[in-house]
């Protein structure tokens, strides 16, 4: 049987980085260019909060003036974080501790990248693809077929197992192969 997915497979290794003493503005323009809703607020290499879309909209609602604000009067001191080799169901779960749709992935101390809800939905094909024993010992690949109860083996209707979400442009397909670490379609592999 295949193992479950970790998190080092479908990782972005890419995420924003900020410093505690940033302009708030600065750091507001960059998330927004970046398309991406948390900031990693680094000391030296070493995380020591975030900075999301909703912290800087809180600080704007109850503090107003954002000129002269930096990152560190509305970063969050306490975030998710997970080691690479952590399953995907771990992943999700710590997600949903902190009610938040992203983890930090972090081994020896070091940010390596950051791990999202889209990320894991991205997996669906992966997991989908682990094989499973039948009763008479052999084995078979459950994407798109179940099983009957006399071991043969039927087309399941309409299956969403097989499909997944590409990583790139966010389409629902079939047809999804991991590359440099990114579930994508076969359009965004040509690219």
């Amino acid at each position: 049987m295949r193992d479950p997915v970790s998190v080092r497979e479908v990782m972005n290794r890419e995420y924003v980085g900020a410093s505690a003493s940033d302009d708030l503005l600065e750091t507001t323009e960059l998330l927004v260019r970046e398309g991406e809703p948390t900031a990693l607020v680094l000391q030296g290499n070493e995380p020591v909060g975030v900075v999301t879309r909703a912290d800087i909209l809180g600080h704007l609602v109850s503090e107003g003036a954002p000129d002269t604000a930096t990152v560190g009067d509305v970063m969050t001191d306490s975030f998710p974080s997970i080691s690479p080799d952590a399953r995907l169901p771990e992943a999700r779960d710590r997600m949903a501790a902190y009610s938040t749709e992203w983890v930090l992935v972090v081994e020896d101390g070091q940010p390596l990248g950051t791990l999202t809800g889209h990320d894991i939905l991205s997996t669906v094909r992966l997991e989908s693809e682990v094989t499973a024993a039948v009763d008479d010992g052999t084995e078979m690949a459950t994407t798109g077929q179940a099983a009957t109860t006399d071991g043969t083996t039927t087309a399941a209707e309409d299956s969403f197992e097989e499909q997944g979400i590409c990583s790139a442009c966010g389409t629902l397909t079939r047809s999804l192969a991991s590359l440099n670490g990114q579930l994508l379609c076969a359009d965004c592999r040509d690219v």
